[in-house]
């Protein structure tokens, strides 16, 4: 047996004997969890019928036992108290908190990118930024004015009224970073990209919730519309030559089929880890944080990639919610249902009400047809249909978000058209990604959590 299911011969302890457990209609109690009266959901202990052993409910005892329960960005905060222990909640709201995560510059911008590094020193006029990170917010003034010109190798910018008073003419390093990655993955995967493709990459765990499977239907659908157009008709069309990269821990699949010269290229990296994420993220100019809204905690990689000036496309889900705010809304591709939604969506899906975009169709059935192998995709594809069962109904929404989606890569396109409002947007992201340091997130936790306070170092 598991911990959270082993029988307790300490069980009284936590529930009396004669406490009913199964009745649902029993009013709420104010007092003790497990005290007559008290909900079926708040229960520490419970019977689940018809007369198994009593469970523990290891998260409800954790929630009991502790003195302090927070989420990890500001809507996982808000749904652990309105929805996952909102009983809990209403008992004991000053329990409750919120610590946003964060990630430490000194790793994500000074070590892994030395050359943005040196421009936002030069621009700040010190290195106090990677101790002190509101110093990044500094590049945001609106007294600053960009003067970007953009050349062959490079990005000038002439920064006016910053820092020092002086202007400032800095060299932004991302083609030098992008180089490093195109000699990587030549040695690593055998792939020829160019550097200067656009570099979209998403790095994540495989898990249904990222939706991988979102941005693979996003790429075939980028790919079919570009194969029947005439090369004449793709530059009408705005559309970018792309280098996706799908960096992941673990996973089996080709990506051969799924390559079209000097317009997409699609490379997945394997065996992701940390020195991996070093040269890839500081190469990335747009970076995918598309999971269903309200499923990802938090996620740190996108304070990652925005620290290094790449612009997100993403949901507003987990921390994605506090970046955009930070960066501006301008300066973040926003798509998709909000978290508030989903449980709704789910039932209009049970209920036989959801009608499939015909694109989301089309390229299901692309799919279908074997142009990628002979490996039969019924079961994936048929994962996203029916509206319910087991492995059915699409339950983490990629069909209802696939318009939303692709319409907004459109603006992304659109948007890299433009280099010079490209560079701006990837300046503002960095200066926006001062909050997510993890200096901040570790001094919160031990002023409001632990109640401690530096040591300060002879």
């Amino acid at each position: 047996m598991s911990e959270e299911t082993e029988k307790s011969d300490d069980e009284s302890k936590l529930i009396s004997e004669k406490d009913e457990i199964d009745s649902e209609d029993e009013p709420e109690s104010k007092g003790e969890p497990n005290g007559k009266g008290t909900q079926k959901k708040e229960k520490v202990v419970a019977e689940p019928p018809p007369k198994p052993p009593k469970l523990v409910r290891m998260a409800n005892l954790c929630v009991v036992g502790g003195h302090a329960v927070n989420g990890v960005a500001e809507i996982h905060s808000e749904i652990v108290k309105d929805e996952v222990f909102n009983a809990f909640y209403e008992l004991w709201p000053n329990k409750f908190q919120n610590k946003t995560n964060g990630v430490t510059p000194r790793r994500w911008i000074r070590f892994c990118n030395p050359d943005l590094s040196k421009i936002i020193t030069d621009w700040t006029g010190s290195e106090e930024w990677f101790l002190k990170t509101e110093k990044l917010a500094e590049l945001r003034k609106e007294h600053l004015t960009l003067d970007i010109t953009v050349r062959a190798v490079y990005v000038v910018v002439t920064v006016h009224g910053g820092g020092n008073g002086d202007g400032n003419k800095c060299v932004v390093a991302k083609k030098s970073n992008k180089m490093k990655v195109v000699s990587f993955l030549k040695e690593k995967t055998g792939y020829s990209v160019s550097p200067d493709a656009m570099f979209d990459i998403q790095v994540k765990r495989i898990h249904e919730y990222k939706r991988q499977l979102l941005n693979i239907l996003g790429i075939v659908y980028r790919y079919k519309k570009m194969k029947e157009m005439s090369a004449a008709e793709r530059k009408a069309n705005a559309f970018n030559y792309r280098m996706l990269d799908i960096a992941h821990k673990e996973l089996s699949s080709e990506y051969d089929l799924m390559q079209l010269p000097n317009c997409i290229s699609v490379v997945f990296v394997p065996d992701y880890n940390v020195s991996v994420a070093e040269l890839l993220i500081p190469a990335s100019e747009l970076s995918q944080h598309i999971s269903t809204a309200g499923m990802e905690a938090s996620g740190t990689s996108n304070m990652k990639f925005a620290m290094n000036g790449c612009i997100l496309i993403g949901t507003l889900d987990g921390a994605n919610v506090e970046i955009r705010q930070e960066v501006g809304e301008d300066n973040f591709f926003l798509f998709g249902a909000e978290a508030h939604e989903i449980a709704g969506l789910r039932k209009e899906r049970a209920n036989g009400k959801f009608v499939p975009d015909p694109r989301f169709e089309e390229v299901k059935e692309f799919v279908r047809s074997g142009v990628f192998g002979s490996y039969n995709y019924d079961e994936l594809m048929g994962s996203l249909e029916g509206n319910e069962g087991f492995g059915r109904a699409d339950y983490f929404l990629v069909g209802k978000d696939f318009p939303s989606y692709i319409e907004c890569q459109e603006k992304v396109d659109e948007a890299y058209q433009d280099q010079s409002r490209w560079t701006k947007m990837s300046i503002m992201n960095t200066a926006g990604s001062y909050k997510f340091s993890s200096d901040r997130t570790i001094h919160e936790y031990a002023k409001d959590i632990w109640s401690i306070e530096p040591v300060i170092l002879p």
